[in-house]
């Protein structure tokens, strides 16, 4: 019997620490720093959205994996969605550059959307990830 191989990309466990962090962060310079209340509630705002932010890598950590049958990626807050090979049309690393810095993105087109995928979301970067979901897909 053939055991199915599957390759998984996921968030790097630092990711959503870092978020949570800065989530609290905001809030404590919020009430420590804020001479209005307008000022309190951005920061309080800024750390809901950071938090859940953190939260999504959290629940769904395992970004996109990959195996004979097809690619399975996170769509929405944390919902999987599988994709058959046949269905992708095309996978390919954009590579640009912006403000002086070079950003690389795996974006894996299927027709109807186009899944992208950068480095924090994969752990790995997203070339070798490019060169790996070719190689499953033969």
């Amino acid at each position: 019997m053939l055991v199915p191989v599957t390759s998984h990309w996921r968030v790097p466990g630092f990711v959503p620490v870092l978020k949570l962090t800065g989530a609290v962060l905001l809030v404590l310079v919020g009430v420590l720093f804020a001479t209005d209340a307008v000022t309190l509630a951005v920061a309080v705002v800024a750390a809901a959205g950071l938090a859940l932010w953190g939260a999504r890598d959290l629940l769904a950590r395992e970004r996109l994996a990959a195996d004979e049958t097809g690619l399975t990626v996170v769509t929405g807050f944390a919902r999987r969605r599988h994709i058959p090979w046949a269905a992708v049309e095309k996978i390919a690393v954009e590579r640009r550059p912006h403000a002086g810095v070079r950003s690389e993105t795996l974006e894996i087109d299927t027709g109807d959307a186009v899944h992208l995928f950068s480095k924090h979301d994969l752990g790995a970067p997203p070339d070798e990830v490019a060169a790996a979901l070719e190689a499953v897909r033969v």
